[in-house]
């Protein structure tokens, strides 16, 4: 798993001219962390992404989730399209590349009300929701976010 997930961060890696560092984009579903000078990019709608960083040793990352919990199924989904695998990978990998977390804070951003047939499942409130209440019960502040409304985002995450 961890050899497909090197794979697909490497097809996902390019060099970003407008701010001519390299580049690391976040699909649905992925996460990546960093020690380096890399930016971390990503497109949301109603998905959420929550940024954290060590802000003493600036090792970062970001994931990408669609949904905030698996439906209800007994056993917890070992995917990051879903907001608690999501954000248990993402904080563990920080604390593998010596991120403490006592230092971590966040950025969030997503949650948009974008297309007018999921406006009925207020699925990125319930993103936006998730994310916010995970932090708060992890106790990693909140430092920015830009959460709902009615519009996509495109995120540009430096950890450093």
């Amino acid at each position: 798993m961890g050899d497909l997930l090197q794979e697909q961060q490497a097809a996902n890696r390019y060099h970003d001219r407008h701010f001519g560092v390299d580049a690391i984009k976040i699909l649905p579903g992925e996460y990546f962390v960093t020690t380096g000078e890399e930016v971390l990019v990503t497109v949301l709608g109603s998905c959420v992404s929550a940024c954290l960083r060590d802000s003493g040793s600036g090792v970062g990352g970001m994931n990408h989730f669609m949904l905030p919990e698996d439906g209800g199924r007994d056993v917890v989904s070992a995917s990051a399209r879903y907001g608690t695998y999501a954000m248990e990978v993402l904080i563990n990998q920080l604390l593998k590349q010596g991120a403490r977390r006592n230092r971590l804070e966040a950025k969030v951003f997503g949650g948009g009300a974008v297309l007018e047939s999921l406006s009925g499942s207020k699925v990125g409130v319930r993103n936006a929701d998730f994310v916010l209440n995970y932090l708060q019960t992890e106790k990693i502040p909140v430092v920015a976010k830009d959460l709902l409304d009615s519009y996509p985002r495109k995120i540009y995450f430096f950890p450093k």
